[in-house]
């Protein structure tokens, strides 16, 4: 309620002021998705869509999410290159809306901390990628190259990871746009990891052997 009062009264940070209204249960029940939902429902404007050049510009880290479809999923890509530093988010033609109810709600906030765009081609993402001076690397869990044996300043290098699909994972032409395939280690009985583990584990990696200082 304190939140509520506070927002009603200046507005978010930064921001245009928020409107509050009351609503009953019922109306609320209609109008949210989840089954539990919190109790406040709040209508927004989306925000603007960088281009992907600018997006890029001056990057050390970005995730690329290429016909991920669940949103579960990208929700969780979405968390975890927001908490590895990465500097944006690209979902390639295919991929679930980010604005999604359960993708907002998966990302706990993350969506609004760095750049996120949407409808990109995957070859436009690796061509733009370059251009901006990051190397295009592929997670592939057939990769050649093992996640483990990479050097350290590989792994530091600014990157552009691609993740794939989650039943078929990246195509042959989403494969053939990087310079590596790596294949995240199991060490264990399991068969594999979803993809929102793997880009976990990916996105660390090049975070913590990242030359650039991320507070």
């Amino acid at each position: 309620a304190a939140l509520v009062e506070r927002v009603a009264a200046d507005g978010p940070e930064g921001g245009e002021r928020v409107f509050v209204r009351e609503a009953s249960d019922e109306v609320l029940t209609a109008m949210a998705d989840a089954v539990t939902g919190q109790g406040v429902v709040a209508v927004a404007r989306v925000p603007d869509q960088p281009a992907l050049e600018d997006a890029f510009d001056g990057a050390a880290l970005a995730a690329v999410l290429c016909r991920v479809q669940d949103p579960g999923n990208a929700g969780t890509v979405l968390r975890a290159a927001d908490a590895a530093g990465a500097d944006a988010v690209v979902l390639t033609a295919g991929s679930v809306d980010p604005f999604n109810p359960k993708v907002v709600r998966s990302t706990a906030g993350s969506l609004f901390h760095l750049p996120v765009l949407a409808g990109v081609q995957a070859e436009d993402v690796a061509v733009t990628a370059r251009a901006a001076g990051l190397q295009v690397w592929a997670a592939d869990g057939h990769g050649s190259d093992r996640l483990d044996a990479l050097s350290p300043a590989s792994l530091g290098a600014r990157t552009a990871w691609l993740f794939g699909n989650e039943a078929q994972g990246l195509d042959e032409a989403e494969l053939a746009l990087a310079e590596r395939r790596v294949a995240v280690p199991l060490y264990g009985a399991a068969e594999s990891l979803n993809v929102g583990t793997a880009a976990t584990v990916c996105l660390y990696a090049s975070a913590m052997a990242s030359p650039t200082t991320r507070d």
